[in-house]
């Protein structure tokens, strides 16, 4: 057990089996999709069988779905004339339906998902945007992610909001119990060059791709590269089923969501909406990156479909305007991608799991683009013996990065350490502890998952570093420690990479 003095802090997030997201419900299928179109023979056969109802009957079913289900929703009418709006296209042409049909209509293609009701796991934290800060506020006020687990084991991406007190308390206030998407944006806007570049790094990049990036401008949308699609077809009768797929896929891997401003960040769920994300968005680790005085957070999480685990990337100003999009390259593989908050001699640098057990550290000219990478640190101790990886983004102090790390040890137990590296080549370890710093406490044996602790990102503030880890990947809880006296462990523990 590590000497340092840790605190543990009382405050804990459960799930909430109460909070549901009320999500679009297409019979017979499971992908968690709004690029799905729902044109089954089933789906036709319920909108006739709608269609077919009496005017009093639709009443009636209207009444009794918004007394079940609009007590605790605002805007459930709104949402239902959304998701008839997904399949007003299969209704009979000439058919004008009146409002209250629309509306019932909607609510069979509705359900609800309870989104956190098996998990909320693996803490990422950052400083909020200054506009969100209260001026009042004796601390620091922070945004926390969680990894929610739901039905099916779906994971997606949800938000808390805290305070960090000068005098290292922390605070949660309880969430919001109205929970929402955001919208997708339907007109989000593509860089050809950019498009072309992940192409080629897809293999899709053949004479018929060619052809299409030729006849788009500079900035496209989903719809300009139909029609490319469309127009480079009749041109050709040779032509890959699989470039032409993989270039839609693509496309709608790389989108924008947009919540409303009055929704509470504690109401905010991102959801999968991609093929690739179908079984979830996982560990996503935000960091707070400064570019010439400009500020953004981003947050790469893996994607994962049931087979593959893809690493992603998202961006957002404001935590209210999301950009989601593909990450890129031969090192673009495994888990545990966290970048650095700002350039390192010019560069964007990243850390990650390559080869499943090692630390690594890259560089590159863009967020989307990963090449080359450096084995910086390799299990050393025996409590991380089977693995390590990094837990979240690196924070800079004046002796150097300090990262948060993970081992894994006999018994599949997940423990977590620190590293210092150089604040001028991250590549060189300064000092790794030789014992973990967090344990899977007792609780964590006969949990979820059983004697593991995770997080994916920590917060300096006033001395002190705030570590929200899960537990049994069930749980969240907090510590905090002595900045002074970690970095100086680091520094006198003669353990390197």
């Amino acid at each position: 057990m590590s000497k340092l003095n840790v605190e543990y802090h009382d405050e804990m997030i459960v799930p909430g089996p109460a909070r549901a997201l009320l999500r679009p419900f297409y019979v017979g299928n499971q992908l968690p999709s709004r690029f799905y179109e729902p044109e089954s023979p089933r789906t036709l056969k319920i909108i006739a069988r709608v269609l077919a109802m009496g005017d009093e009957e639709v009443l009636r079913e209207l009444e009794a779905v918004m007394r079940d289900f609009g007590s605790s929703r605002d805007g459930l009418a709104e949402i239902f004339e959304e998701r008839f709006s997904m399949v007003e296209h299969l209704v009979p042409t000439g058919k004008r339906l009146r409002s209250e049909r629309r509306l019932v209509m909607g609510a069979f293609f509705s359900s609800e998902y309870l989104f956190e009701c098996v998990s909320l796991c693996n803490p990422s934290v950052v400083p909020a945007p200054v506009e969100d800060e209260g001026a009042d506020c004796d601390g620091l006020r922070f945004i926390l992610s969680l990894r929610a687990i739901g039905e099916g084991h779906i994971s997606s991406i949800s938000f808390r909001e805290g305070v960090f007190g000068s005098d290292r308390s922390v605070e949660i206030p309880p969430p919001s119990l109205r929970v929402t998407e955001p919208r997708l944006m339907p007109h989000h806007s593509y860089d050809r060059s950019l498009f072309y570049r992940k192409l080629g790094e897809l293999g899709l990049l053949d004479s018929f791709s060619k052809s299409v990036v030729a006849i788009l401008k500079k900035d496209f949308t989903f719809d300009d590269l139909k029609m490319a699609i469309d127009s480079a077809s009749r041109g050709t009768s040779t032509f890959s089923t699989f470039v032409k797929d993989g270039m839609l896929t693509l496309a709608q891997s790389n989108y924008e969501v947009a919540f409303k401003t009055s929704d509470d960040i504690s109401s905010r769920v991102i959801f999968p909406l991609t093929p690739n994300q179908s079984n979830g968005m996982e560990d996503a680790r935000f960091v707070l990156f400064e570019d010439s005085g400009e500020k953004t957070y981003y947050a790469t999480y893996t994607a994962f479909d049931g087979r593959l685990a893809l690493p992603q990337i998202l961006e957002t100003p404001d935590f209210v305007n999301f950009k989601i999009s593909t990450l890129n390259g031969p090192m673009v593989y495994n888990k545990g991608m966290a970048l650095f908050p700002r350039k390192i001699n010019g560069s964007y640098a990243m850390l990650s799991r390559q080869s499943g057990e090692n630390i690594h550290l890259m560089y590159s000219d863009h967020p989307h683009f990963w090449y080359e990478s450096k084995t910086i640190m390799r299990p050393a101790e025996a409590w991380e013996l089977v693995q390590i990886g990094n837990c979240g983004s690196p924070v800079e102090t004046p002796d150097g990065w300090l990262v948060l790390t993970h081992g894994v040890g006999p018994m599949r137990k997940y423990c977590i350490g620190a590293a210092l590296l150089d604040l001028d080549d991250p590549s060189r370890v300064i000092g790794r502890l030789a014992e973990p710093l967090i344990l899977p406490p007792k609780v964590s044996e006969h949990n979820y998952v059983p004697n593991v602790v995770y997080t994916c990102g920590c917060l300096a503030f006033n001395g002190h570093l705030l570590v929200p880890y899960a537990v049994a990947d069930c749980m969240t809880c907090f510590a905090t420690v002595s900045m002074d006296e970690l970095t100086s462990a680091l520094k006198e523990s003669g353990v390197k990479g």
